[in-house]
């Protein structure tokens, strides 16, 4: 785990992070060390960029930008004429801005240190779903997460025997 450690210090310049977004795979993976492209949660499939976000999203919601965030989309709001005069659908109905906006920053983020992790061997990144005439890695493709076979070892998640795959179950946050 320390040669763990020092590889992700040397290959990201936010260790921290993509160590927690391969904790969150580790912990989603199925048995072949793969995670993706959906994530079933709550009896709704996210794709796993979009899960990993709304994971890690309740660790900044207290930080001085994000409170700057929903001041600037309250007022956005207030200025446009769409902010409803109940207190409380208000309040959800920035929450809820709030939440988009940080996911799709998020998503980037998460990207970003994905690839730290494939830049460092621990991690393997390919696309699936349907596929269009694109060039690109576009065309409603989802990324899949594969864990390396050290990584799989470093990383195992003790499941008592007969529980179900986080992939077809609850996380329970």
């Amino acid at each position: 785990m320390p040669g763990l450690v020092e590889l992700l210090s040397q290959s990201s310049s936010r260790p921290r992070y993509a160590y927690m977004i391969l904790d969150l795979i580790a912990k989603i993976a199925g048995p072949n060390g793969s995670a993706g492209p959906l994530v079933v949660h709550g009896g709704s499939a996210t794709p796993i960029r979009e899960w990993l976000c709304d994971a890690l999203a309740p660790m900044g919601s207290s930080y001085p930008r994000r409170l700057a965030l929903a001041a600037r989309v309250r007022e956005e709001m207030e200025t446009a004429g769409i902010l409803p005069q109940d207190p409380v659908e208000a309040e959800r109905i920035v929450d809820v801005e709030v939440r988009e906006r940080v996911r799709a920053s998020g998503k980037t983020n998460v990207s970003r240190a994905v690839s730290d992790l494939v830049r460092a061997g621990i991690l393997r990144r390919h696309y699936q779903g349907y596929r269009v005439d694109h060039h690109n890695r576009g065309a409603q493709r989802q990324a899949v997460y594969t864990l390396s076979p050290l990584a799989q070892k470093l990383l195992q998640v003790n499941r008592p025997a007969g529980m179900a795959s986080p992939r077809q179950g609850s996380l329970g946050f």
